[in-house]
């Protein structure tokens, strides 16, 4: 029977149908046999039947030769240059369960920890939360949502009240007549979504894309602004200052609406666009063709991505481009506004029910009584013993295997190794843990490092729900069993919880799961109290907040007041600063990072796909002819970028459309984020991955 789910990857997640087949045969080892699925493109209401090269051949990683199968653990156990083996769910889980209790009695709850992932459904998400609280009673848990869409989520949450990465429909973009888009490249990392944007340029809209690159999407806009990296928010000020002396902003609004905006006129006065021009290379005839169209071509909408928000100053560069939507009245208005794009294919839900550091389920803080109270509640546990918040992603890495930080971490849904800044900082300490557990489906370079594998069922085999970029809570089904010998990430956490004497606390049936986080989200900022497995089956996902089941839905916030104390939203008055790392005669190039179109995250899944490999088989580090002449560098010679962290090899593809003074490079492969800076957001605790100083050295002539 066809089975109706959604796509792995991206926040998109662009509706599929799957057709289990039968297995076929595989006498020959070197052919490659029939996937168990054959997938099709449906016709959601995101995708509407598009769906990219990685969505189309998703299926074939179902039955993949690499996929783990059985528990693995070291042969010499604590010795991880020792071999794997093969072992027992009993004997695997027994060593993760000893290496606990020992850590904890000798080093304290927090020594035990958990890193988790933005591909998690919202039960896993949720569960492993709870899991860390309850079960090892740690505070010691982060998940890569904090490398990812953490910054816009801090400026949001504290101007407009809540984080939801787009606050309206995706469909809302193609009615919008201007588009400014800010460091995101969705033509390459979410295809499907262009159909939008191509709809609202053929009925005359115009885009404008902010980027250092002239990558696919700014090839297809109105203007590209080819801006220095980490300049963005000095941008954004100049085009407020544009705004307030041209007298474009919306004083009715602001008044209504609004609170805070004296300071931030005041703190604009200095960002005149001459003076922004020679900071940012973005010319003042840009700025001001840019703020006007933004006024007066309505509606109109501001979106910003990872390329704006992963910077030491995330924060506030988000909140530089939401404090001009806000002064042009464009928040909560038909089909504008400002919203941020979401990444990862749950980095909304995972970042809503418990699996940061600071959080609870419902967009809850872990530091008000309250909060601790109604969860305390539906856990069944004391409120004083839910632990404060612990470490964010990148500060609990950085003090793996010392006194005072985690000894013991079990990894789920996330190859660190690879996709943390300063990476191979982060091995060293993944490789002082006195216990290293990874829970996965292949065996990622994280996991080769492990003392216990465990497999884990994927997306294709189990249930649950994931929130996409929109807000819409929607329903991954199961169309086929795992292999034998495999589990779920629910099946593993409630087993351990058991052996950890708290099993009677945790449910491994994804349906109990999220009715149980149904309650511990209601009358939270992400309430999903209304929304049932049967209603997503019945309108094709519900958009949260849903506070009961005779709730509609919100598809659209914001449109009558913000969810703050006195419903108005909040100007927050930001300065532009420096890159924690700026070029010099040493290092005199600015390394950016970023997404390619075949490829995703850290690349475990997508690098054992053919056709993808084929399509991009190794990372290229783009940068303009002019920089590569300067080193006698040609199109696809071998090239060493070099930082203060690290180094990494890429073969060259020059490309005029880059800024000479930049160099861009994927992080889909071990090497790019050896380079990358750790210099933190003060705010959301974001890692500079966006800019950081290196320099370029010719290695060897292509063949």
């Amino acid at each position: 029977m066809p089975v109706d789910t959604h796509c792995p990857y991206c926040a998109l997640q662009c509706g599929i149908t799957l057709h289990p087949q039968a297995p076929a045969v595989r006498r020959d080892p070197a052919v490659r046999r029939d996937p168990a699925v054959r997938l099709e493109p449906a016709d959601f209401p995101v995708n509407r039947g598009g769906l990219c090269a990685k969505g189309f051949t998703a299926a074939e990683l179902l039955d993949h030769p690499d996929r783990l199968r059985e528990p693995l653990v070291r042969t010499v156990p604590g010795d991880r240059s020792s071999p794997w083996r093969q072992a027992s769910w009993d004997e695997a889980l027994d060593r993760v369960v000893t290496a606990v209790r020992d850590s904890q009695r000798w080093y304290g709850n927090d020594s035990v920890g958990a890193f988790g992932g933005g591909g998690l459904t919202n039960e896993k998400a949720y569960t492993l939360g709870k899991f860390v609280r309850v079960a090892l009673r740690s505070a010691s848990i982060d998940y890569n949502g904090r490398f990812c869409m953490s910054s816009a989520a801090t400026a949001v949450n504290r101007s407009l009240g809540v984080d939801r990465g787009l606050p309206f429909p995706l469909a809302d973009v193609a009615r919008a007549r201007t588009v400014l888009l800010v460091g995101a490249n969705p033509a390459d990392v979410m295809p499907p979504s262009m159909q939008y944007l191509d709809a609202g340029r053929d009925a005359g809209a115009r885009h404008i894309v902010v980027d250092p690159r002239r990558t696919a999407t700014a090839r297809g806009a109105y203007r590209h602004l080819r801006i220095l990296p980490g300049t963005d928010l000095a941008l954004a000020n100049a085009l407020m200052h544009i705004a307030i002396r041209e007298n474009l902003i919306d004083s009715a609004y602001i008044a209504a609406r609004t609170t805070g905006f004296a300071q931030v006129r005041a703190a604009t006065n200095a960002y005149w666009p001459d003076r922004v021009e020679r900071m940012t290379g973005v010319s003042a005839a840009d700025m001001r063709e840019t703020v006007r169209l933004l006024a007066a071509e309505r509606p109109a909408m501001i979106l910003t991505a990872r390329g704006a928000e992963q910077h030491s100053n995330g924060t506030d560069t988000a909140q530089a481009w939401v404090n001009l939507a806000l002064a042009l009245g464009l928040v909560g208005r038909p089909a504008s506004g400002y919203g941020t794009i979401t990444g990862q294919g749950n980095g909304q839900g995972g970042r809503e029910h418990g699996q940061k550091a600071d959080q609870l389920p419902g967009y809850r803080m872990l530091t008000d009584p309250a909060a601790r109270a109604h969860v305390a509640a539906v856990w069944g546990v004391d409120p004083d013993e839910l632990p404060q918040p612990g470490p964010s992603a990148y500060e609990m890495l950085d003090r793996l295997g010392t006194d005072g930080g985690v000894r013991v971490l079990l990894v789920l849904a996330s190859n660190i190794a690879v996709s943390a800044p300063h990476s191979t900082h982060v091995i060293d300490r993944l490789r002082a843990l006195d216990m290293l557990v990874v829970s996965d489906f292949f065996l990622s370079e994280t996991a080769d490092l492990a003392d216990v594998v465990l497999p884990t069922a994927q997306w294709a085999e189990e249930e649950g729900t994931m929130t996409n970029l929109e807000g819409r809570v929607i329903r991954r089904r199961r169309a086929l069993d795992p292999p034998p010998g495999v589990r779920t990430d629910l099946e593993v956490l409630a087993t351990l919880a058991h052996r950890l004497g708290r099993g009677h606390l945790f449910r491994a049936d994804p349906r109990a799961v999220f009715d149980e986080l149904r309650r511990a989200s209601a009358c939270g900022k992400a309430d999903y109290a209304g929304i049932s497995y049967e209603r997503i089956d019945a309108e094709q996902g519900v958009f949260w907040p849903c506070p009961d089941e005779d709730h509609p839905g919100t598809p659209r916030l914001f449109t009558e007041t913000f969810p703050t104390a006195d419903g108005r939203a909040r100007f927050h008055r930001v300065a532009h600063r420096d890159p924690a790392e700026m070029p010099d005669a040493d290092f005199p190039y600015v390394l950016t990072t970023g997404r390619t179109m075949q490829q995703y995250q850290s690349g475990t899944q997508t690098r054992r796909v053919k056709a993808l490999t084929v399509a991009a088989p190794e990372p290229r580090a783009q940068m303009h002819p002019d920089l590569a002449r300067r080193h006698g560098i040609a199109d696809g010679d071998l090239v060493e970028l070099r930082s203060r962290r690290g180094r990494a090899t890429l073969r060259a593809r020059l490309d005029p459309g880059i800024r000479p003074d930049t160099v861009f490079a994927p992080f889909h492969w071990p090497g790019a984020n050896a380079l990358t800076d750790p210099a933190l957001d003060p705010h959301s605790r974001m890692p500079a991955f966006k800019t950081c100083a290196v320099a370029v050295t010719l290695l060897t002539r292509r063949d």
